[in-house]
């Protein structure tokens, strides 16, 4: 997938994000970091402290169900996406960019889905499901361009 000049590119997990913007051009991308933005977010151990609740079963049986522990963890996850999306919304009603790029790993990116707005649907021209956040600029830069270019890899 080529990436246009002046195109933006999303890079992001659940805890970390990098906005790039392409000051080459689509034979020699040179992506360039406009925003970076990491959060620390700690394990579910360290966010709840409550043990998950118990219910009553109806009917008298005297058995009682627990529920699931809830994922604080994968909340924060989830709403970190949810801001990264509001970002991006913000960046195009200002017409920040015209063409978008998203990489993020299956879930992240699945979240980041839910939270589009239609002016950044609008915009995508490709989303790669691969978590990159770690690697080098020029490794991304690789990365993107050696996926193909159906829109979704």
């Amino acid at each position: 997938m080529q990436i246009p000049r002046d195109a933006m590119v999303v890079v992001a997990d659940g805890r970390k994000m990098l906005l790039f913007r392409n000051d080459g051009d689509a034979q020699y991308p040179k992506l360039e970091v406009v925003t970076h933005e990491e959060k620390d977010i700690p394990a579910t151990r360290d966010i709840g402290t409550d043990a998950p609740g118990r219910n009553q079963q109806a009917g008298g049986l005297g058995g009682v169900a627990g529920y699931e522990q809830t994922d604080f963890h994968q909340l924060e996850e989830d709403r970190f996406a949810a801001e990264t999306a509001e970002m991006l919304r913000m960046r195009a009603l200002k017409n920040e960019f015209s063409q978008l790029i998203v990489v993020a790993p299956p879930k992240a990116l699945g979240e980041l889905r839910k939270h589009y707005h239609k002016e950044v649907e609008a915009r995508i021209i490709g989303e790669i499901a691969k978590d990159i956040t770690n690697r080098p600029t020029n490794e991304i830069e690789k990365l993107i361009a050696s996926t193909e270019t159906k829109g979704t890899a």
